[in-house]
C-alpha cells in the first residue's frame, strides 16, 4: 500500500474512546487497522481516520500519509476521509 491509495479500514478504537490499557487516553481520532493486513507487530496494519469529527465502525478513506514513529516497530498510516 501506498499513498494515494483507497483502503477499508475497520476502526477499533472511535474517536472519543478509552485505550484499553491506559483508561485515561482518549482517542482524538478515529483509530482502526487495514483488516487482512499484517503489520511487523503481527497485528492488522494501524491506521489514523483523519477529517471525520464522529466515532465510525468502518471507512473506506485515502492514504494521505505513512507515519514513522521511533517507539514502535510498524509505521502507521494517515488516511483522510
Amino acid at each position: 500500500m501506498k499513498i494515494g491509495d483507497i483502503i477499508k479500514i475497520k476502526i477499533d478504537r472511535p474517536l472519543g474512546s478509552c485505550h484499553p490499557k491506559y483508561k485515561n487516553m482518549i482517542y482524538p481520532v478515529n483509530y482502526g487497522y487495514v483488516e487482512g493486513v499484517i503489520a511487523p507487530d503481527d497485528e492488522g496494519q494501524d491506521v489514523y481516520l483523519l477529517g471525520v469529527d464522529y466515532p465510525v465502525n468502518e471507512f473506506t478513506a485515502r492514504i494521505i500519509a505513512i507515519i514513522k514513529r521511533s517507539d514502535d516497530v510498524e509505521e502507521k498510516m494517515g488516511c483522510l476521509s
